[in-house]
């Protein structure tokens, strides 16, 4: 006969048990996050990046992933840092940032970074999760001097899915063949803006001329034309206003993924 002490025990085990599980089961979260600074300030943001937030970040539990400036002025070359960052969960997202705030480190170091004036503008956040035709980053480098290139596309009601297939059965193995380098494919999770409707993802170019000659060369594939055409045959999948955002990057000293 089963002791209650032991019954107790094993309920407890079972319960530890599945809390754990259920620690195990959250979903990875990447966050996209765009900083506009004051004019004349982008190199004082780069600086505060370099000597301390990206240390901080890593201390309070996020990951460093990738870090770029705009290379044209009219997608904000002078005035703009678009990083990418992720965490063990949206949950531990909320306490990374929280920590990150309170740390005295970071308090020291914005406070002395800013006796010049404020350095940021504004500041953009965006959670998103990898797409399942791309579940995985891209963390291999390539040639020396490469720049990123991130597009975001906004679909018309009820087409993601459609664009997905696309993309799983046609779009990613055309990248390749026009020497297109994949890094990643991302949706915005539940509750963000963009979220049912915006493909997000992240290419890498030998330079932004080849990245322009390679996007001429895929449009002009008659695989590409046949899969579109195939596609959209009961309308366009991306809205016909902004539907397709492109900015080349290029990474900055301290950016992991290069």
């Amino acid at each position: 006969m089963t002791s209650p002490a032991f019954s107790r025990r094993f309920l407890l085990a079972l319960l530890a048990g599945g809390f754990l599980f259920a620690q195990s089961t959250q979903a990875k979260v990447y966050e996209l996050r765009t900083y506009v600074t004051h004019p004349g300030k982008l190199e004082a943001l780069l600086k505060r990046f370099a000597d301390h937030t990206c240390a901080l970040f890593e201390k309070h539990g996020m990951t460093n992933l990738g870090y770029w400036v705009p290379t044209e002025q009219a997608d904000g070359a002078d005035n703009r840092l678009i990083y990418l960052i992720a965490h063990n969960s949206r949950e531990a997202a909320k306490t990374n940032w929280a920590a990150f705030q309170a740390d005295p480190q970071w308090q020291s170091a914005r406070k002395a970074s800013e006796e010049g004036g404020k350095i940021l503008q504004s500041v953009e956040a965006q959670f998103l999760e990898p797409s399942a035709f791309f579940p995985k980053l891209n963390r291999e480098g390539g040639p020396a001097g490469r720049v990123f290139e991130l597009r975001i596309y906004r679909c018309n009601p009820g087409k993601l899915e459609a664009l997905h297939q696309r993309f799983a059965n046609h779009t990613v193995a055309l990248f390749s063949k026009h020497g297109m380098a994949h890094i990643g494919y991302w949706n915005p999770i539940a509750g963000e803006r963009g979220h049912g409707e915006q493909l997000i993802y992240l290419l890498a170019h030998p330079s932004r001329q080849a990245g322009l000659d390679a996007f001429k060369a895929f449009r002009a594939d008659p695989q590409w034309i046949e899969a579109k055409a195939a596609s959209e045959k009961d309308g366009s999948l991306t809205q016909a206003k902004d539907g397709v955002k492109s900015i080349y990057l290029r990474a900055t000293d301290f950016s992991p993924l290069r």
